[in-house]
């Protein structure tokens, strides 16, 4: 696939993930039951998050490199929520398509590093990171519009060493983790996250390092997985 179709697709499986989960029309900003929906927020407890993964504390285990693996899952999570942010303003101000969207992402200063294969980053840059991050919460705060936001999204990537190959197979992952969730009570909270004493994050990027698997075959294997939770 190319980078404009892996984008594409990352779109529509957001769209169809957020009907299913949100119910038709969340684009109003209210979920099926009512709830009021804020994809700002979501961006900056995320980012929050993220933070969390670097060793920013100076008074405790000043040694401990960042959590690379995470920071990837992180970054996937917060992309969930800068798609339903651009889902939302182009449905709302009637300005176009997910093709829409995808052209103008497409057309971003930040797309075409974003397309290579990235750089490693270095465990000695997390300062420097977490400055990025920073300035990426304080945009959400403040409700930039879209197109900030997503460059926001790409710079951090980047900055982490995450490209468009590394960010479309983690979320189409993640994707059907979230709607393997949904499925089994996590709204409702019966959903048990910790699986054995690993989190489904974590037993999902082992999975995805053991072969490659499709929407189907990730579904059908933590299907498996879970039926084994005690």
């Amino acid at each position: 696939m190319t980078p404009k179709e892996m984008m594409t697709e990352m779109f529509r499986l957001q769209q169809k993930l957020n009907d299913e989960t949100n119910g038709k029309g969340w684009e109003k900003g209210y979920t099926k039951q009512g709830r009021i929906i804020n994809w700002n927020r979501c961006i900056y407890m995320e980012c929050a998050e993220l933070i969390d993964s670097f060793n920013w504390k100076h008074w405790k285990d000043i040694a401990i490199p960042p959590d690379w693996d995470n920071i990837t899952i992180e970054l996937v999570d917060i992309w969930h929520f800068v798609m339903s942010l651009g889902l939302e303003y182009y449905h709302n101000e009637k300005i176009g398509t997910i093709e829409d969207i995808v052209s103008e992402l497409v057309d971003s200063q930040y797309f075409d590093p974003f397309c290579l294969d990235p750089n490693k980053p270095d465990d000695k840059d997390a300062m420097l990171i977490i400055s990025v991050i920073e300035h990426f919460m304080k945009d959400a705060l403040e409700a930039k519009p879209f197109y900030k936001l997503s460059d926001d999204f790409f710079e951090t990537c980047l900055q982490c060493g995450v490209n468009i190959d590394t960010l479309y197979k983690f979320y189409v992952a993640k994707n059907v983790l979230n709607k393997f969730r949904q499925d089994n009570g996590y709204k409702e909270g019966t959903y048990k996250k910790v699986w054995n004493g690993q989190e489904d994050n974590e037993f999902l990027m082992r999975l995805l390092s053991e072969k490659p698997m499709g929407i189907d075959t990730i579904y059908v294997a933590l299907e498996e997985a879970y039926g084994k939770v005690s």
